[in-house]
């Protein structure tokens, strides 16, 4: 990916960004959530003899974040699990606003925060769940992106997906928390045989579950890049190369959702399905 930050932050009207959420053709019931928001440094002005024409911008947005849950845990379970996280991680989020009025800020700074929340939301889940029998087992996964510009981060826990799509090259940046990839990794099973194992979908790491291993990436921004985050409803019927296929002729964040969203329909729809796409387009 360029390492060159762009010259300049887009404009809330140059971002294209749409994400749904939907049960699928099997399951009654959704466990999925999404999330997408502005993080905002805002100026409450009381009184002023200034025109407020002239003032700068007083809205002015710090950073985006979008996120996606996979709950697991049985129907309620895991839909409560998911929203849980989403919601702990939206909270403590937006309450440490200092590290994004400097988006050229040391990165540790912001995988810290991310680190945290991941903490929080695991904390918050398992809570939960030691407080009723019942939900014993609830958990998510939780894929967190936050643009901070001229960078992006990227919190991963689980396997649910986050793509890059640049110049014709579609790049999952995510690595899989599961069974399955930890055998393809150790050798123990080829990287084929494993993803079509039972293991396949079993996690090794998850947002309230027996182990949480939170990882964080830190990228450069790029006007160029094209980002998709799904949950594994959509990888599990739609390769990649049609998911490629998918973005590059892409007409809005809106219709490759939708479209992609029909694949996965089309292809069995056997899971959830939640997808969140972005680019970001100039204007004059």
């Amino acid at each position: 990916m360029n390492t060159t930050p762009p010259p300049r932050k887009p404009r809330d009207d140059e971002i294209d960004v749409y994400g749904l959420t939907h049960p699928g053709k099997v399951r009654k019931n959704n466990q999925d959530h999404f999330l997408l928001g502005s993080l905002r440094r805002k100026l409450d002005i009381l009184e002023t003899s200034l025109p407020l024409p002239e003032l700068p911008q007083l809205n002015e947005r710090a950073a985006f974040l979008a996120m996606i849950a996979d709950g697991v845990g049985g129907s309620e379970n895991g839909e409560e699990a998911s929203r849980l996280a989403l919601e702990e991680a939206t909270q403590y989020l937006s309450q440490c606003t200092d590290c994004y009025y400097h988006g050229d800020a040391e990165s540790e700074v912001f995988v810290d925060t991310l680190q945290a929340a991941a903490t929080r939301c695991h904390a918050r889940v398992a809570e939960r769940a030691a407080q009723d029998p019942d939900r014993r087992g609830m958990a998510t996964t939780l894929t967190l992106f936050i643009g901070v510009w001229p960078w992006s981060y990227l919190l991963q826990v689980g396997d649910s997906r986050y793509y890059v799509y640049r110049h014709g090259k579609l790049t999952q940046i995510t690595r899989d928390q599961t069974m399955a990839q930890e055998l393809a990794d150790q050798g123990v099973m080829t990287e084929s045989a494993a993803l079509s194992s039972r293991w396949a979908h079993v996690l090794s790491s998850s947002i309230g579950g027996q182990q949480t291993a939170p990882v964080v990436t830190r990228m450069s921004s790029d006007w160029d890049n094209v980002h998709l985050m799904s949950s594994d409803g959509l990888t599990k019927h739609v390769s990649h190369e049609q998911i490629a296929e998918r973005l590059r002729t892409m007409q809005s964040a809106k219709q490759v959702c939708e479209t992609l969203l029909q694949d996965a329909l089309d292809g069995g729809g056997t899971d959830n399905i939640s997808l969140i796409a972005a680019r970001t387009i100039a204007k004059t």
